[in-house]
């Protein structure tokens, strides 16, 4: 019989002058899947709230890169911390068979940062956005408490379907481990970063955990966002060899949602 888990996630380093004991609360992660709607989200929470970089996930595998934000170098996968919220957020885009091992680095620092619940927001497609002047938000939640939480804020729940890729891994841990995990799964255009999609989701995260986060800045500042996200993609392709076909990241990020 096998371990409770055999899989390990990347090493995550704390910074020489982060406190490991200040984490805690609820926990929020986005990766740069399609439509950079979890980058995008990520950042602006963790500008708009004010939290503090505690560490960084790294390994030997990844581009050696600093990515230079307000004259800042910074490594590409990063976690915040602030007064009862943690954010976890990578600003490069991975091949697709490194997702199992990214959502269980997410996973660990959920664990032992003694989070109580972890909010996962990320971009879908389904097709029908090109008809519409904004894209739906939809939610999945790994335990009945959280699907309340979502019918109350009135996001639509996937109620048949496939979420695949980290996304997918962390709600289907969340339900055999008993952790608290909540997807917000926002329609995007996969064609570029999507900060308005990412603004959906955040509004929807600032009900869900009673956090004010103020959008107006990142509505104001979208189409910066997604030059500077756009800037981070195309140095990503250079940097990173290309998915193999099974492991597109895009074919990965989207779920079918019926």
């Amino acid at each position: 019989m096998s371990g409770e888990n055999d899989n390990h996630g990347f090493p995550l380093v704390l910074h020489k002058d982060a406190d490991p004991g200040s984490t805690g609360g609820v926990a929020i992660c986005g990766f740069s899947n399609v439509g950079m709607v979890g980058s995008i989200a990520t950042s602006h929470v963790v500008k708009a709230l004010g939290l503090q970089q505690l560490g960084t996930v790294i390994d030997r595998d990844f581009p050696p890169v600093a990515l230079i934000q307000n004259e800042v170098p910074q490594h590409p996968v990063r976690v915040y911390q602030g007064s009862g919220v943690g954010v976890f957020t990578s600003d490069l885009q991975f091949p697709g068979h490194t997702d199992v091992k990214f959502a269980e680095t997410v996973l660990e620092w959920f664990t032992e940062g003694g989070f109580d619940r972890l909010f996962v927001i990320d971009g879908i497609v389904t097709g029908e956005l090109g008809d519409k002047e904004e894209g739906e938000l939809f939610g999945v939640a790994s335990t009945e408490s959280g699907r309340v939480g979502l019918r109350n804020a009135n996001v639509e729940p996937v109620k048949q379907g496939i979420v695949a890729g980290i996304s997918g891994w962390l709600l289907a841990e969340g339900d055999r481990r008993g952790f608290d995990v909540t997807a917000l799964l926002a329609e995007c255009n996969p064609m570029y970063p999507d900060a308005r999609a990412a603004a959906i989701a955040t509004e929807a995260l600032s009900d869900l955990i009673d956090v004010d986060i103020p959008l107006d800045d990142l509505m104001a500042d979208a189409r910066r966002i997604e030059d500077n996200v756009r800037q981070m993609f195309e140095l990503s392709k250079n940097l990173l060899p290309a998915p193999d076909a099974e492991f597109d990241v895009n074919d990965d990020a989207d779920p079918m949602i019926n």
